[in-house]
């Protein structure tokens, strides 16, 4: 456990390390460099997520009580709702509304129908949220 934390906190400092080197640099990085950077720094947190399950989930899942064996994994399964709906309604907000700012900007008559979209999009979030509760109530 102290090894995979040692680990994440070495690529936290060195991407924040690398983004003051990048941001302080005189001469200018090319974007193919940077972007190379970035997708091996997003590549190595998604193996640093993945590390965190294998480590974490046994203790998660053993957090069930000895009224309710499958405590864990419901549990498990609320948060996972929510993080993954709230981690949809931000991109879909994020396409969205940007989309609908510039729809705006060329017809402001439309902002009512704008609006809609932008709480269609929001309410990914909303519904993610209700379905953990009903997890949560079930347990």
């Amino acid at each position: 456990m102290n090894f995979v934390i040692g680990i994440a906190i070495l690529i936290v400092l060195f991407t924040i390390g690398l983004g003051v080197v990048l941001y302080r640099s005189k001469e200018g990085w090319g974007a193919l460099k940077v972007r190379n950077i970035m997708k091996a720094s997003i590549f190595s947190y998604i193996i640093l997520i993945a590390l965190f399950m294998l480590v974490l989930m046994p203790s998660v899942v053993n957090a069930a009580s000895a009224d309710n064996p499958s405590a864990g994994f419901g549990f498990l399964a609320a948060g996972l709702s929510t993080g993954l709906a709230t981690i949809g309604a931000g991109y879909a907000v994020g396409a969205v509304g940007s989309s609908a700012l510039g729809a705006v900007s060329e017809n402001p008559r439309i902002l009512g129908k704008t609006l809609i979209f932008v709480g269609l999009a929001e309410g990914i979030a909303i519904y993610g949220l209700i379905i953990s509760i009903i997890i949560l109530g079930r347990l």
